[in-house]
């Protein structure tokens, strides 16, 4: 009897421990958390920032899983880099969910993901490397792009050559309509074929039902307003317009009295533009700095000539445009759009309304000093013409006279006159009365 007593309440507490145990997972599962973080539009260095504050922020809430929902057609190349970088990084498994497009960069971020998940009729790839001018980068670039995708397939056990079919038209893949001379771009059903998505998700209910994290409670990236403009501002397209807009103003302020409107458009553009990089962590307080003493000493040289001052001042401005970008190409293909926008505009000015450049006008002297308008250098003494005198020295042909009762420096035709000898002034040329031997 106490045998099978003692029997019973071992089952009991082993049906016990066991519902236990599962109620115990059941909570642990209601107690996960997923951090989501949307990635769309143009991948450029403002939305590196964007992910690496949210990831940061997802490993101080100890979130169990983080999902990158990818929509973009590409973007920068450093920026897609380091953003590849930092889920290099990340303790915490990360799921990239494809929802309609990982073009480009979007293909090179979503392969350094953990896991692929995409939605039916998504594309990834077409990741071959571009220039700001739309021509094909370099060797060397093109080189080290390649490196990076293979790497970033092999990182999880993907066949690397279907990366690399992304990103050169010389990988032959006929069976996926990228012969050579084409970049393989994978719809849904065959990047689950070749290993490159890990499955197919309807939404984002399906995905997290197959992550089995349906009950984990969501946690939804913010993008601040500050990164919205700073994400528009460091977009390749908009920095060399920002940058135009800024030369305009401050090239119609040259012409234009006193500090008006277009001064205010040009130095607003260009702080909006240290303004952006600053927060998107591309620029620091020494460029803005740097480009701060470059204004000083260029003022400099307005007062005191010489040309050093103005040099480096320019020199430091377009210095700290360049630390500010941290792409050295791009913001020289901004400059040079830039100038040429200030060069047109200077002409127009200059051809077509006739200005002048009002902040010369302290500095250069346009006003001439001729005898029509007034001017002369000395008294002229027309009214010593034809009187006569005696002249006071011997005149070498210069000498002294007295002409009238006057004591006056004279000089003579070119003959010499002796000291005594009467004498009458026949012409005066300002300063210079001229003698004759009577």
């Amino acid at each position: 009897m106490r045998k099978h007593i003692f029997q019973l309440m071992l089952i009991v507490g082993l049906i016990l421990s066991i519902f236990s145990g599962f109620n115990n997972e059941l909570k642990a599962d209601s107690n996960q958390k997923v951090y989501i973080i949307p990635l769309e539009d143009t991948v450029e260095k403002g939305l590196s920032q964007y992910i690496e504050r949210n990831i940061t922020e997802a490993k101080e809430q100890d979130v169990d899983h983080i999902i990158i929902e990818i929509n973009t057609l590409g973007g920068a190349v450093d920026g897609a880099m380091e953003i590849a970088d930092t889920l290099r990084q990340s303790d915490i498994p990360i799921t990239a969910f494809i929802n309609r497009r990982a073009i480009s960069a979007g293909a090179y971020i979503a392969l350094n993901a953990d896991e692929i998940y995409m939605v039916p009729g998504s594309q990834m790839g077409s990741a071959a490397v571009i220039t700001g001018d739309g021509n094909a980068a370099d060797d060397k670039a093109q080189s080290l792009w390649l490196s990076e995708m293979k790497e970033s397939a092999e990182r999880n056990g993907r066949d690397p050559k279907y990366a690399l079919a992304m990103a050169d038209k010389e990988v032959d893949i006929p069976e996926f309509g990228a012969g050579k001379g084409d970049l393989l771009t994978l719809e849904t059903k065959q990047a689950v074929q070749v290993g490159y998505a890990e499955g197919t998700a309807e939404n984002r209910v399906d995905l997290l039902n197959q992550l089995k994290l349906q009950d984990a409670a969501i946690i939804e990236a913010e993008e601040s307003f500050a990164e919205k403009v700073a994400r528009f501002i460091t977009n390749p397209v908009v920095v060399p317009i920002l940058l135009s807009i800024g030369s305009i103003g401050l090239v119609v302020e040259l012409y234009s009295p006193g500090f008006g409107i277009p001064g205010f458009m040009g130095l607003t553009s260009l702080l909006l533009f240290f303004y952006g990089h600053l927060v998107a962590g591309l620029a620091g307080l020494e460029s803005i700095l740097l480009f701060i003493l470059g204004i000083i000493l260029i003022i400099a040289e307005l007062f005191v000539p010489g040309g050093i001052m103005g040099i480096l001042g320019f020199a430091s401005v377009i210095g700290s445009l360049y630390i500010a970008s941290g792409n050295f190409i791009q913001m020289t293909i901004s400059l040079l759009i830039a100038f040429a926008v200030s060069i047109v505009v200077s002409i127009l000015l200059v051809k077509v309304f006739g200005k002048r450049m009002n902040i010369f006008k302290r500095l250069i002297l346009r006003d001439s000093t001729n005898t029509e308008s007034g001017y002369v250098s000395s008294k002229t003494r027309n009214e010593l013409i034809n009187l006569e005198g005696v002249a006071l020295t011997t005149l070498r042909p210069a000498g002294t006279a007295i002409i009238g009762e006057e004591r006056l420096d004279v000089v003579t035709e070119g003959s010499y006159i002796n000291k005594g000898q009467k004498v009458k002034v026949v012409k005066v040329e300002g300063s210079r009365i001229v003698v004759r031997e009577l």
